[in-house]
């Protein structure tokens, strides 16, 4: 059994000693017995003697306190801080009121608050399904999947758009989850859908939100994002903390592709893999809907396609600019796709142009290099222009003469024996 008593950190747990044994004690202490030799007779610390002998006779007098009531005020504190800062953790909560000046034992908020807590998990576990208008909603997130392409297993981003009236639905396949890959997938959903929703809903990703607040405390949108979004003339929606279930019709939609559009499948390249995903979406548009009870095709074209505003005129031009270093072997590396460049800019630092269609680089103003923009993993894209003039390189790349060992071309050798290489 314990005791709490009062010390300059708070309050402290001590063991209590039985009635008899504090007798015992100072009966001993008066017979001019040390601390350490009552200590071992009676069978306590010998820490614990001093003190009751330093307590006087209130030492032998044990009452167990009071537990620390929480009064009205203090509650609506606690339970404020429990919704709020807290996130529903009563540890925090203690700790938070103790930095305001009220000090609560643990156990009596936990008994309190469990009731405000029950419902808080309560709410978090409900969902009442939320059925957007035709038009009004596009939902879109991120997944990922170890695919077999090529025969390497690789892992590959699947950014997922879902019509929340409609459950259309627009799959494309990245090697990253940037910023960048998210507005390609935007705009290739609505591109896809021939028009644009009045709003998306996105969740709290990295890529789309900063995470200082906004100037209402509210999250606060990339602004590189928010201003491709404004292009679209499309509001901007963000999932509360730890309510992913908002989302639900996309959650569900990312599940859909892993479980049926690419289980058990494998692909000789990056882009059969794109193209066996526009080819499943159009059989995914035919399914009957476990909610609706209706094909998404169907729904769309009676009712959604005409509630879509119109796509912008002129696109949205989605540019990403990147700083590489020319490598030795005069490529640089983006997204693992290699671009080659002239050999005399090898170690130079260059600015790097990624578009929709094209990859250009730069140093400084100058236009060095310029190329069709990759989509398989690990490939290269080579000029042999950038190679001229250069010794033993011309193995870089695929329709590069054959050549020796030594560098030079086997036409030479062959013109000379009078063979073919």
């Amino acid at each position: 059994m314990t005791v709490e008593a009062h010390g300059n950190g708070g309050m402290l747990s001590i063991p209590m000693i039985d009635p008899e044994i504090v007798r015992q004690i100072r009966t001993l202490a008066a017979l001019k017995w040390g601390a350490r030799r009552i200590a071992a007779e009676v069978g306590v610390a010998k820490n614990s003697v001093k003190r009751y002998l330093r307590g006087g006779d209130g030492a032998a007098v044990q009452r167990r306190p009071r537990a620390r009531k929480l009064d009205d005020e203090a509650l609506a504190q606690a339970t404020a801080l429990l919704r709020a800062e807290a996130a529903g953790n009563t540890v925090v909560v203690q700790r938070l009121m103790a930095e305001a000046g009220t000090l609560v034992s643990l156990r009596t908020l936990q008994r309190r608050l469990a009731p405000h807590r029950q419902a808080q998990a309560a709410a978090a576990l409900a969902t009442v399904r939320f059925e957007t208008a035709p038009g009004a909603q596009l939902q879109i997130d991120f997944g990922e999947k170890t695919v077999l392409i090529g025969g390497q297993r690789t892992r590959v981003h699947l950014f997922v758009a879902v019509l929340g009236y409609s459950r259309r639905i627009f799959v494309r396949a990245s090697l990253a989850q940037r910023q960048d890959d998210w507005r390609e997938g935007l705009a290739g959903a609505f591109t896809a859908f021939g028009g644009v929703t009045q709003s998306i809903l996105i969740d709290r990703a990295g890529a789309l939100v900063l995470r200082r607040p906004g100037a209402d405390g509210g999250v606060q949108v990339h602004p590189a994002f928010a201003s491709f979004c404004r292009d679209f003339g499309v509001a901007v929606s963000v999932c509360k903390p730890y309510r992913a279930r908002t989302k639900g019709k996309t959650e569900s939609g990312v599940g859909y592709v892993k479980r049926n559009g690419l289980a058990g499948q494998s692909f000789a390249s990056f882009g059969a893999l794109q193209a066996h995903l526009v080819q499943w979406m159009a059989l995914a548009d035919q399914r009957i809907h476990g909610t609706t009870r209706a094909r998404p095709a169907d729904r769309f074209a009676e009712v959604e396609a005409a509630a879509l505003r119109p796509l912008p005129r002129a696109l949205p031009i989605r540019q990403r600019r990147l700083e590489r270093r020319v490598a030795n072997d005069c490529f640089v590396d983006v997204d693992t796709i290699r671009y080659s460049v002239p050999h005399a800019f090898v170690k130079r630092t260059v600015e790097v142009l990624v578009g929709d269609d094209e990859v250009a680089i730069f140093e400084g103003s100058h236009e060095i290099a310029r190329h069709p923009r990759g989509l398989e993993p690990y490939a290269r894209h080579t000029q042999p222009a950038h190679f001229a003039g250069l010794f033993r390189t011309q193995h870089h790349y695929a329709d590069a003469p054959h050549v020796s060992p030594i560098g030079r071309s086997l036409d030479i050798y062959a013109a000379a024996i009078g063979g073919a290489p």
